[in-house]
């Protein structure tokens, strides 16, 4: 017998050998005909996996997060095998589950279109209906080599061939079709229901290599339901919409040039406005919450990187060259090695901590084209930057008064629902495990006591310490990683900086990284597609275009656009001999918030009626009223913090 531990604490004894269907069926039909897999002291596995030994078990559904991604690779199995019996000339490669689907790359010398994409759902529609079991199989490494062979997939083979000797491999077969894989999967194909679709096809490298042949991959999405899989088609036309690229081209902000400069912004002059706005609002928040700025040079001699750690884990995406003198520089990919160097120059006490740095500093780093994306995936951008360095005895509080300030940065923006991750050690670090150990014990302990909900992002903390990322979540659902605080007790060793104590000793402070926003430029495109474009008056580049109805009322339609920028608003006519329903029309387009109209009875009365972007509605204002009204709502926030 085994005792099998449920989540609520019960314990089920059973026979010796159980599985995950067994222990589904015992606990209730419903969620026998709901699992799909089990999760056996912290490992996921196939419901038909035996358990031998006493255990704690979790039956997975496609309500869990686990069971989400199960499905979908199992989603990525079936279309390879619908691909396969469509093309059987075609190789399978690799298809995993990814962020809200999966995605499989095949090797065939025809291209896919997205007019194929009919013939491969009504195949994957038919394989769900057959309700195929789907097998594992476990073989040697020479045998599995020999088997995809066999069968004409050398892609399959290298992989494995690249495995050691010793490796056992796990094959899924269902039906006629076998893959490579350490699953684990859904029972059957019936499993995954209808709830999948096709997305896109585009080219990707085999093993990512631009070496090696270009293989064509096709993206899907897939959920546990319908309405899950509708409400997610619903939320990607509505993303369509608000596309920063899109909106960014419409409204004149920047542009792009792939052959010259890829990955770096062309800032145009609204858009610019735009981006100097946030550093100006970020510089006030910053000077009120007791921060200094510097600025620090953006070619420096490689050494620094090499000293942090930066150049051994990133050296290859960075830019860098050799001078006449034979020595390294790079363009720096992060401002951490210049704010040390800053912090160097002359002797600090205790008394002068904690000592918050910010720095808007350019960086530079080396993407692939294929990952880049508008402002959201740049190889150069700036940071909002800042360094603080504080006493052990500060650590906790620094990160919380950081925290708020953060929340409450965000909330100015309009994004009230913040998700915090508490990212761990890597595998890949530096320092020892003591020091990681108390800035991670560290870190859980400053929020659990303040109140914060916290997530574990286990392995994804920074390779000098872990950290606290923050993800906001837009107007229509999405999740963005925005800013994040590192606590770091490593860098400060490296760079043998100290500050003086109560005991006149020298100590080492404790260096807390931080980024608000994160960059100025994915912050900007994620703003743009929360707002689809529609700004807040404070931050539009151009807040108000005064329309004439006809020529004969342009010197009024001046005189009020005068008076609005007498009173520092951003104002403009629109004087074109045009009807103003297409004047309207087109200002609404470039997303100006406030279209002024003026006729006869404005003119008469010292009125003008105005239209907000996104509304149908009309108001009519008293002109001072409405210069007043438009004041105020143009006050950067906190601006008299």
């Amino acid at each position: 017998m085994v005792a099998i531990k449920l989540p609520d604490g019960s314990v089920l004894d059973m026979e010796s050998g159980v599985n995950g269907f067994d222990i589904a069926n015992k606990i209730s039909a419903n969620l026998a005909k709901a699992a799909l897999a089990v999760n056996v002291n912290g490992t996921l596995q196939d419901l038909s996996t035996p358990i031998t030994t006493d255990a704690t078990v979790t039956i997975i559904t496609g309500k869990d997060k686990e069971g989400l991604h199960i499905l979908r690779h199992t989603c990525s199995h079936v279309m390879a095998q619908a691909v396969k019996e469509l093309w059987p000339d075609v190789q399978v490669t690799i298809g995993p589950a990814i962020e809200n689907g999966f995605y499989y790359d095949f090797a065939r010398k025809e291209p896919f279109t997205t007019e194929d994409f009919a013939k491969i759902e009504e195949r994957m529609h038919e394989i769900v209906k057959r309700d195929e079991k789907l097998e594992r199989i476990v073989m040697p490494r020479n045998e599995a080599i020999k088997f995809f062979k066999d069968l004409g997939e050398n892609y399959k083979a290298e992989i494995i061939e690249d495995l050691p000797e010793s490796e056992t491999i796990s094959l899924y077969r269902q039906g006629n079709f076998t893959d490579l894989c350490r699953g684990p999967h859904v029972p059957s194909t019936g499993k995954i229901g209808d709830a999948f679709k096709l997305m896109k096809v585009a080219g990707a490298y085999w093993r990512g290599d631009s070496s090696k042949e270009m293989l064509q991959r096709i993206y899907a999405t897939a959920w546990a339901s319908k309405k899950e899989l509708s409400d997610y088609l619903t939320m990607m036309e509505e993303a369509a919409k608000r596309d920063h690229r899109k909106l960014g081209r419409e409204m004149d902000l920047f542009h792009f040039e792939p052959e010259y400069a890829p990955g770096a912004v062309f800032w145009h002059d609204k858009g610019y406005k735009i981006y100097r706005k946030l550093i100006e609002y970020m510089r006030n928040r910053q000077e009120h919450n007791g921060y200094i700025e510097i600025s620090t040079p953006r070619v420096m001699d490689r050494v620094l990187w090499e000293t942090s750690g930066h150049w051994e884990k990133y050296g290859a995406h960075n830019y860098s060259g050799q001078t006449e003198d034979k020595k390294w520089f790079c363009i720096k990919p992060m401002n951490c090695p210049g704010g040390l160097l800053v912090y160097k120059q002359g002797i600090k006490s205790y008394r002068d901590l904690p000592l918050r740095v910010a720095e808007f500093g350019k960086v530079n780093r080396y993407e692939a084209s294929g990952s880049l994306m508008g402002l959201m995936r740049v190889r150069e951008f700036t940071q909002d930057d800042a360094h603080i360095f504080c006493t052990l005895e500060q650590m906790e509080e620094e990160c919380i008064t950081t925290l708020k300030l953060i929340f409450n940065i965000y909330e100015d923006f309009g994004f009230d629902k913040v998700k915090i991750y508490l990212s761990t050690r890597p595998e890949k670090r530096i320092g020892s495990d003591e020091i990681w150990d108390l800035c991670e014990k560290s870190l859980a302990h400053a929020l659990e006591k303040h109140g914060y909900e916290y997530e574990i992002n286990e392995g994804e903390g920074a390779f000098y310490g872990p950290k606290l990322e923050f993800i906001l979540k837009d107007a229509i659902g999405r999740e963005w990683q925005c800013g994040t605080i590192q606590v770091d007790m490593n860098l400060p060793q490296r760079f043998d900086i100290s500050y003086i104590g109560e005991d006149g000793e020298k100590h080492q402070p404790v260096m807390l990284h931080s980024a608000l926003f994160g960059s100025i430029e994915r912050f900007l495109g994620i703003l743009i597609e929360n707002h689809a474009g529609r700004l807040p008056l404070w931050l539009s580049p151009e807040q108000v275009v005064v329309a004439p109805v006809t020529s004969d009322f342009d010197d009024y339609a001046q005189e009020v656009a005068q008076k609005l920028n007498a009173a520092g608003l951003k104002a403009k006519t629109d004087l074109r001999n045009e009807k103003i329903t297409y004047k309207i029309r087109e200002h609404s387009v470039a997303k100006i918030p406030v279209i002024a109209v003026v006729g006869a009875k404005e003119k008469e009365n010292k009125t003008v009626t105005i239209r907000r972007i996104g509304s149908d509605k009309q108001e009519v204002l008293g002109l001072n009223d409405l210069i007043a009204k438009l004041v105020e709502e143009a006050k950067m926030p906190h601006l008299e913090e």
